[in-house]
């Protein structure tokens, strides 16, 4: 095929070039957008992110176009009934990054119950002293996982690892694969909060989830729980969890994420040069306080950047590739009709 990518890293398009080999590849650097699009009217598939909008206009420009994979988990950035009405199938990558947030989110926890950033301050001052250095086990403490989806259920399997009480929060149980692994899932959110030493957050950020940790719920959790929120900034009121830190009901918390971030469709765009964030200033104060805070540790919505996880991604997309050629696609979004 002839095939064109589009917003690529240079070590991506070395990548691909590894392992699409056979295949007439056109990189380019920028997105794909109507005041370029007739300079690939001969490709006939392409692989696309997030910036480039495939509408009417861009598809009126490559008419032999027969095969789009996105390189991300979304594709609202693709007209999909006008790829439809020009049989031009179009896949994506479902998932990719499970592991590795859950990772992650582990990360956070674990340098928080053994202080591990104090630790390396406290060393490279050159004191080995121990005090105020005394952390705490994972194992035996109750942790709640509030989102238990693809990610969360890796959290779960790591938190077993530890040894932990595991309380899941999910709006569709698996009971049977909760018994199977040895835990369980909690009646309301307020139930799973109660119990819990440990909060994990792992849900979308939508209408029903904005703030779903207001005042209210903190103070329907235990005295002194640690948060982790490696999901959407969102999910958090920042003004709730300041007051809560002051009232000590958060001992501490663990965040990848700040409810000032501009909307983020794929955490992919972070890496991207056309990702241009434009915050809400007066929530960024709440976060700005945030920052200045001994038991709040924030990580720059990093959980999802590892190497593993971005080949996974470029992985999927030379599968998509492969599968089309073979006459039998895979991810299919809307798959066009014949």
């Amino acid at each position: 095929m002839r095939l064109a990518f589009f917003e690529l890293e240079p070590w991506e398009e070395v990548y691909l070039k590894e392992h699409l080999k056979g295949h007439q590849l056109v990189f380019h650097s920028g997105k794909l957008d109507k005041h370029n699009a007739h300079r690939f009217k001969d490709v006939e598939g392409m692989g696309v992110f997030i910036y480039s909008y495939l509408n009417k206009d861009v598809l009126d420009c490559l008419p032999s176009l027969k095969f789009i994979t996105t390189l991300s988990t979304g594709y609202d950035h693709i007209d999909i009934a006008e790829c439809q009405k020009r049989k031009i199938l179009v896949s994506n990558v479902p998932t990719y990054g499970e592991n590795t947030v859950a990772e992650h989110t582990f990360a956070l926890l674990l340098n928080i119950s053994r202080k591990v950033y104090e630790s390396v301050e406290q060393t490279r001052k050159g004191s080995f002293e121990l005090q105020g250095l005394r952390g705490f086990d994972l194992k035996g403490k109750t942790i709640a996982v509030i989102g238990a989806g693809s990610i969360g259920m890796h959290v779960i399997r790591m938190a077993l690892g530890f040894e932990m009480d595991v309380i899941a929060f999910e709006r569709h149980p698996d009971f049977q694969w909760a018994k199977k692994r040895g835990f369980r899932y909690a009646k309301s959110l307020s139930d799973a909060v109660r119990h819990a030493d440990i909060i994990t957050l792992h849900l979308p950020l939508m209408s029903e989830t904005n703030h779903i940790f207001d005042k209210a719920l903190f103070k329907r959790c235990k005295k002194g729980v640690i948060l982790i929120n490696t999901a959407r900034g969102g999910l958090v009121d920042t003004k709730s969890l300041l007051w809560a830190l002051d009232k000590k009901i958060v001992a501490a918390a663990g965040l990848d994420v700040l409810e000032e971030e501009c909307v983020i469709k794929e955490e992919k765009q972070l890496l991207s040069k056309h990702f241009i964030p434009e915050c809400d200033l007066h929530t960024l104060l709440y976060d700005h306080i945030l920052l200045q805070r001994q038991n709040v540790y924030i990580t720059p919505h990093n959980a999802f950047n590892s190497k593993e996880a971005l080949i996974r991604i470029l992985n999927t997309g030379i599968e998509n590739v492969d599968a089309f050629v073979k006459g039998k696609p895979i991810h299919l979004v809307l798959p066009a009709k014949t």
